[in-house]
């Protein structure tokens, strides 16, 4: 008979530090709201400290315990510097990253200096940070007995819309990066894995015709509907949990369907 397990810790991270990067809005908002409520202790980074500052108050108001924020532009290296430099005033460890930071890149072809313009945007904010928040968080993660990495990619990193190549590209590369941590932090214990999403109601979301998201979601996601910022974060607490140290390396589509369906 095998020895009898206690769950309540396996599938608690309450009293666990958390940064969750593009943290003031849409998803990366919903992923701290769900790290709040079940105890976590939380900092939220985005690019405008106004912002970043209103949702933290109002997130720790609402869900209680404490919300930090520590804005910063993370798509230059000495924004992840200064971000890793508060952190380090005020922690000795850090449990939980999350790296969700991102921008709208449609961007045609022959755009010729927009698309320039458009494509190292996409790729600093949504690729490059990643990895030099890593890379940043390394020395606080080492200090947790359960780390956990998550980067938030897309449905458009295992597929492709037209007109988004620069998105597109940025959201591939951070699969392949997950993967690549993963095989290098695995023999520390840290865990690194990514969650695709599909079409979610968010901001970045809010401009496409409410006739337009239907048609879509009915002729594509197999829910037939648009996604949510918390369904999104479930998943993401689902991998930083105690319970989920033999999940690493694993690209995890929360889409509706939208990959599993062919017609």
């Amino acid at each position: 008979m095998s020895e009898t397990v206690s769950f309540d810790n396996l599938f608690s991270i309450r009293g666990k530090v958390a940064l969750v990067t593009g943290g003031s809005r849409g998803i990366g908002e919903m992923i701290a709201a769900g790290f709040l409520a079940q105890g976590a202790k939380v900092y939220i980074s985005s690019r405008k400290a106004e912002v970043c500052d209103a949702t933290a108050k109002r997130l720790a108001e609402t869900y209680g315990g404490e919300c930090i924020s520590l804005p910063a532009d993370l798509s230059k290296m000495e924004g992840v510097g200064a971000l890793a430099k508060e952190l380090a005033g005020r922690e000795s460890r850090l449990d939980i990253l999350i790296n969700n930071a991102g921008v709208s890149s449609f961007a045609p072809l022959d755009a010729e200096d927009e698309y320039e313009a458009i494509w190292h945007r996409a790729m600093a904010v949504m690729l490059t940070a990643h990895q030099r928040m890593v890379r940043a968080a390394l020395p606080f993660l080492r200090q947790s007995d359960a780390a956990r990495i998550v980067n938030i990619a897309s449905t458009e990193g295992l597929g492709a819309t037209p007109g988004d190549t620069p998105y597109v590209a940025a959201k591939t590369g951070v699969t392949g990066l997950t993967r690549g941590l993963a095989v290098d932090l695995g023999k520390e214990g840290i865990t690194v894995n990514c969650v695709c999403p599909g079409p979610i109601l968010t901001g970045m979301t809010a401009r496409i015709a409410e006739e337009d998201k239907a048609v879509f979601a009915k002729r594509r996601t197999a829910l037939r509907r648009y996604g949510l910022p918390e369904e999104v974060a479930q998943m993401t607490l689902n991998l930083v949990l105690p319970a989920s140290s033999f999940v690493t390396g694993a690209v995890i589509p929360v889409d509706g369907g939208l990959i599993a369906r062919n017609a």
